[in-house]
């Protein structure tokens, strides 16, 4: 792999949000194959799992990727559900503030990781579900999900 990708928090702020006018299950399994299509070009090792309403709608794991990187799918999603932006964003705004995130005493750490790879999914502004990635350092994670979300914009 090349050099990781670098995002501060300006970077990720400037980043596309998804919001969509509609969003079916339909919608989410072709984001989720947008994803395994960037997993697959970039021959990464990455879960990726998209969420509707509470519902796993789309998941797969591809390369050495496995039962292991459920808690991080979780966690991950948590965080972006719970702030309502992508999960590296929140991770970033921690670190340039001085209080990394893991330092949080009013947070469980085993169901929120403020790691790099969800993104919050909206329909007209209403957080209705993520998309996540799972398996090469964050920042990757994050890279692939917001290159699956691009290309599945792009063919709205």
């Amino acid at each position: 792999m090349d050099e990781l990708p670098e995002y501060t928090a300006a970077d990720l702020e400037r980043e596309d949000a998804f919001d969509v006018p509609s969003f079916t299950n339909d919608d989410a399994v072709d984001l989720g194959l947008a994803a395994v299509e960037v997993i697959d070009e970039r021959g990464l090792s990455l879960a990726v799992r998209v969420v509707l309403r509470g519902d796993v709608v789309f998941q797969a794991k591809l390369g050495a990727s496995g039962p292991g990187n459920d808690p991080w799918l979780a966690g991950k999603a948590a965080v972006a559900e719970r702030f309502g932006e992508p999960s590296l964003l929140v991770r970033r705004r921690h670190e340039e503030a001085g209080t990394p995130f893991e330092e949080r005493t009013d947070v469980d750490h085993d169901l929120l990781r403020a790691h790099g790879g969800s993104i919050p999914l909206r329909v007209d502004g209403e957080l209705v579900g993520t998309i996540t990635m799972s398996g090469e350092p964050d920042v990757v994670d994050h890279a692939a999900a917001a290159e699956a979300i691009r290309r599945y914009l792009a063919a709205r």
